[in-house]
């Protein structure tokens, strides 16, 4: 077995440097807890970036998926296979809409989202073909394919990507005076993630959501809601747009929906908006595989009982709880979320957000820094109050709050 030292050579010897992890290299791992190379325990407070709302290992999923292993994992959709339409059913029932464009990753499911509102808006909307617009928010973070990245203000994902695709308009987010500006005749789509989690979970101002949404309404533009990392329960809620009953026309969903086993993506709208899709217009090899469509139909599943949701819920009204009590002394300048997702502004002076969560690694429990000071919290929502409380515990020693 390497140690840790060994592999992380490796990696960086062999690998492209697209990413800067910790220094830990995890080997196994169950519920809320993973174990690295060398037999050492930690805290997961992150959750693969909610894709792990289950935890690791769930047995549901993993039965599932092992169940469906034994049959057949892919077809591609050059033929049916007997698990797509339960699922893509099923999908549509837990969104209230009525159709279901199966992709793998979350930067799949906004590009398909992208798509969509364009042909809508030429198609249906009546814009004139090539002048579509789709407003999105600064700060967001949608993915990293070179589309997405022509919308995006964060410089390190930006830059020398170029040159960009035209067709977007950035607005400041949680800003309705600045959207109503924006939208024009040539608009199809609003495009916002509910609760911005790479930016450092900000949630929008009250009424905000309830706003674009009767703006988009009132114009006849599509309101896109990426929800791949809000959804599923992270919040509470199945999707965080309910926190304001709010329904959007298409929900982007990731992520959760593989259960942490395999990557399922979907974009989700009714027939008058995903019906404009013909055969051979858009389409993915492994976009709703046999073997995706079985772990996603158990976690559609799970999340229907609320067990979930309710969590999500009750230990998030205690996480952040304690973290608002961290809040003035010194250590702790700010936090932001909803349910079992935080962002947590640490004073500079106590050190960058890479450093807390290094001091944080070094006593069991693995968070991940963003912009600057910034840390985000996120558990499986299978967290015990007692595991939790114990990682808030070793924040609490980090910070000396």
């Amino acid at each position: 077995m390497s140690t840790t030292a060994d592999a992380i050579r490796s990696a960086d010897a062999h690998s492209a440097h697209t990413y800067h992890p910790l220094p830990v290299v995890i080997a196994t791992a169950d519920g809320a807890w993973m174990t690295d190379v060398e037999g050492r325990r930690y805290l997961d407070m992150l959750a693969g970036y909610s894709a792990l709302n289950f935890g690791h290992g769930n047995r549901r999923l993993i039965d599932a998926a092992r169940a469906q292993l034994e049959r057949v994992t892919l077809t591609s959709r050059a033929f049916h296979h007997d698990r797509f339409a339960d699922f893509c059913a099923e999908l549509a029932a837990l969104c209230g809409k009525e159709m279901v464009l199966p992709m793998n990753t979350g930067a799949e499911a906004v590009e398909t989202a992208v798509k969509t509102a364009r042909k809508w808006g030429y198609e249906v909307k009546g814009v004139p073909d090539g002048h579509a617009k789709i407003v999105v928010a600064a700060d967001n973070f949608h993915g990293r394919t070179t589309t997405i990245v022509s919308f995006s203000t964060d410089h390190e994902a930006r830059d020398h990507f170029g040159p960009y695709t035209p067709g977007f308009e950035i607005v400041p987010y949680g800003d309705l005076t600045a959207l109503a500006s924006a939208v024009t005749e040539n608009t199809v789509a609003v495009l916002l993630e509910p609760i911005q989690g790479e930016a450092g979970v900000l949630v929008p101002p009250a009424g905000y959501l309830r706003g674009v949404r009767e703006l988009t309404r009132e114009r006849n533009v599509l309101f896109i809601a990426d929800e791949i990392q809000s959804g599923l329960g992270r919040t509470g809620k199945t999707f965080a747009c309910e926190h304001e009953g709010v329904v959007p026309d298409v929900y982007l969903l990731g992520k959760a929906l593989g259960g942490g086993v395999v990557p399922v993506s979907a974009v989700v709208a009714d027939r008058d908006v995903l019906g404009i899709f013909r055969p051979g217009e858009h389409g993915s090899t492994f976009g709703g595989n046999p073997l995706a469509c079985a772990v996603a139909l158990e976690v559609i599943a799970m999340l229907r009982t609320g067990e979930y949701q309710q969590r999500a819920t009750e230990l998030g009204e205690h996480l952040h709880r304690e973290l608002n009590l961290m809040v003035g002394g010194g250590a702790v300048t700010a936090v932001r979320g909803r349910g079992l997702w935080a962002g947590v502004d640490i004073d500079p002076s106590r050190g960058t957000g890479r450093e807390i969560s290094e001091k944080l690694m070094e006593l069991g429990v693995l968070v991940k820094d963003t912009h600057g000071s910034t840390i985000r919290i996120a558990p499986p929502l299978v967290i015990s109050k007692e595991d939790l409380d114990w990682g808030l515990d070793q924040l609490r020693s980090v910070l000396g709050a």
